[in-house]
């Protein structure tokens, strides 16, 4: 190929480089002039024009596009028609995505001109969703470079997508006295949501007692009747002999690994009993949050081997707390639903300085406070509310009434803000995005401030932390996103919010909301100042 100025004598079949204007008619770049475009370049007094000149076995970027995606031959894969020297290569179903990068860094070592983009091995996919793109960058490219292409892929398989496949799936929950069932069902319905994207089923569920023997039985019993059982543990696992790893050789199978370089999922297990796996989960994948659970989940129900050295090598790209959802390049999607977040009330607290008073029952314009505070929320753009009572809590409860929200009760409040933070996460429906985390003793906060940083997570993709300033200073509330859910678990005793935010690796978006954010009542002058009257509460 012959690219620079071509005498229009001579441009007859050649490809544009930039756009021009010829006859009242628009010939755009990449266009192949025609005589009758010749014509009418020659009538606008054009003499030469800038463009490339294809040489004998040259393929142009279309053809040269496409002859390199059927090179790749991408078992599962969907090829598109190619544009503007591009083919962009879809999943037929959902599935698995793998990649030899071997052989797709040969390709792109071949020259600069061709290149080939995918996205990361063993990434899961949709259908209909792209996994790989081919781009000319030049308007035509030799047919030696293609056949150097087809050397380096040879006898490879470049990528594929090896679809889901339909499991039975049994499920165990071991349970101490203090395991709530409504965190088991919870988990039971994460999970069965989680094995649908392969439509696999939950064919039966036991709750055992966390005991080694007692889980022999279950798991012995399940493994018959399934392909493959999972593991919930009432503890988590801190010895290679602990319950839940004991009892998969005691039932006749094989611990292949204990423990995995990815967090969150440290603390998972695998093994196989007759061929058939048994995963012991970490405790995240009670959430429906990425983890390294479906890392091997997916690897399994794909139908691919997965061996202990091969979860050893998942540490590197194993700090799962930051992956954001990658787009998909260069084609046109729908515009991304709207992330709103939930908020959640904490209005549990003692009120310890207000004497016998609650002073979330304090008088407001003729309102008790927490009820003003809710009412706002509730107005908001915020998704739902879900208010955390513990302290007086049907009296909480009562001045709440007829408001359109969840509650939650907190029996562990006098221990520390950190389990009313846990009590609110773990009420939120699964589906919540992020959690706004609001005070129920802030009465300067408005609709609009809450509409603010509402506007401000959304436009982040639900992806940030959202934190209200004064001053520049950090105040409440904050939003907190979906991804951090798991570290308000590992909160104990009196700590909120604060520590999550300034340990994540999460960008942070500060929203000035002036005096309100920083105006708490935690004493009777202060309530006063703002504008409230104690009540006397039910202390």
């Amino acid at each position: 190929m012959k690219f620079g100025p071509v005498a229009l004598g001579e441009a007859e079949g050649a490809i544009l480089a930039h756009s021009l204007q010829a006859g009242g008619r628009r010939l755009r770049k990449a266009h192949r002039l025609t005589a009758a475009d010749i014509r009418d370049l020659r009538d606008a007094g054009v003499e030469e024009v800038i463009a490339a000149v294809l040489e004998p076995g040259d393929l142009d970027e279309d053809a040269a596009a496409a002859r390199i995606a059927e090179i790749l031959e991408a078992p599962g894969a969907e090829i598109r028609p190619p544009s503007t020297g591009r083919v962009n290569i879809h999943a037929a179903d959902a599935g698995l995505f793998t990649v030899d990068k071997r052989t797709i860094d040969a390709i792109n070592a071949v020259d600069p001109a061709v290149t080939v983009a995918t996205l990361a091995n063993f990434a899961p996919v949709e259908a209909g969703q792209m996994v790989a793109t081919v781009k000319i960058i030049p308007f035509a490219v030799s047919a030696a470079i293609i056949a150097r292409i087809e050397a380096a892929v040879a006898a490879a398989r470049p990528f594929a997508i090896e679809p889901f496949r339909p499991h039975r799936v049994g499920l165990i929950q071991t349970v101490l006295p203090n395991v709530k069932d409504s965190v088991l069902d919870k988990t039971a319905r994460i999970t069965a949501d989680r094995l649908s994207r392969s439509a696999s089923r939950i064919t039966e569920e036991d709750r055992p007692p966390h005991d080694t023997a007692k889980l022999v039985e279950a798991i012995s019993a399940q493994v018959a009747r399934n392909d493959m059982v999972l593991v919930f543990g009432a503890s988590a696992v801190c010895d290679f002999d602990d319950v839940i790893p004991a009892a998969i050789r005691q039932a006749g199978g094989d611990v292949v690994r204990t423990g995995m370089p990815v967090d969150p999922g440290n603390l998972l297990v695998l093994g196989f009993i007759d061929g058939k796996p048994v995963i012991g989960a970490p405790g995240c994948a009670r959430s429906p949050k990425l983890n390294g659970f479906d890392w091997v989940l997916d690897r399994l129900l794909s139908g691919l081997d997965i061996s202990g050295d091969d979860i050893a090598g998942m540490g590197v790209g194993g700090l799962l707390m930051e992956i954001p959802t990658r787009p998909q390049p260069r084609e046109k999607s729908a515009k991304p639903a709207r992330k709103n977040p939930w908020i959640v009330l904490l209005a549990a607290g003692q009120s310890r300085r207000m004497g016998p008073s609650n002073k979330l029952l304090a008088d407001f314009a003729g309102q008790p406070l927490v009820r003003r505070t809710a009412e706002r929320a509730v107005a908001s753009k915020a998704d739902g509310l879900v208010a955390v009572l513990g302290h007086e809590a049907e009296a909480v409860s009562a001045a709440l009434d007829g408001l359109a929200i969840k509650t939650a009760v907190n029996a562990d409040y006098a221990h520390g803000l950190s389990t009313s933070l846990k009590a609110g996460i773990r009420a939120l429906p699964p589906t919540a995005s992020g959690a706004l985390i609001m005070l129920a003793d802030m009465p300067g906060i408005t609709t609009g401030d809450l509409n603010r940083l509402v506007d401000a997570f959304a436009a982040s993709g639900g992806a940030a932390i959202v934190r209200a300033t004064h001053g520049g200073k950090r105040g409440n509330p904050v939003i907190l996103p979906g991804v951090l859910f798991p570290e308000i678990e590992r909160l104990e005793g009196d700590t909120g919010a604060r520590h999550v935010v300034e340990s994540a690796p999460v960008e942070i978006i500060d929203v000035e909301l002036g005096a309100a954010a920083s105006l708490d009542v935690d004493t009777p002058a202060a309530l006063a100042a703002a504008g409230g009257a104690l009540t006397g509460g039910e202390g």
